[in-house]
């Protein structure tokens, strides 16, 4: 099967986070599914080449939301604008994370050092219900 109906029987199936957030059950398998349909919207937008970064910062994302919040479930979305693409987890949490300092031989707390170091731009937007966690990665318009 090409790759592209691969990507598009993914987003029929599980939503299209680029349209409207797509809601994910909150347990650690769920960060493979995010990478899914990630890598699926990145194809679709002809920008297979963040797919590794994008791939690495959702998962960290998705880990802290499944793990830290207690939530259910949580949501996934995707935005482009020029010169930009934004991903974004939303959880009912108002707790925020933290960026920790990490050292060589830590073996957990890396998640948003990552986000800080592979994405051009992260934050956290309180919500009246939750916040939003989200990255931006710089896209050169051809």
């Amino acid at each position: 099967m090409p790759q592209d109906r691969y990507d598009a029987s993914t987003l029929v199936l599980l939503g299209n986070p680029s349209l409207d957030e797509v809601r994910l059950t909150s347990r650690p398998e769920s960060a493979s599914t995010a990478r899914r349909l990630t890598l699926a919207v990145l194809r679709l937008w002809s920008l297979p080449h963040l797919g590794e970064d994008c791939e690495l910062l959702v998962s960290e994302l998705v880990g802290n939301a499944v793990r830290h919040t207690g939530a259910r479930t949580f949501g996934l979305r995707m935005l482009r604008r020029r010169g930009w693409i934004r991903i974004e987890v939303r959880d009912p949490s108002r707790a925020l994370p933290c960026l920790l300092p990490v050292r060589e031989l830590d073996i957990s707390g890396r998640g948003l050092f990552l986000v800080d170091k592979l994405s051009d731009r992260w934050g956290v937007d309180l919500l009246p219900r939750g916040k939003t966690t989200w990255f931006e990665k710089r896209v050169v318009e051809r």
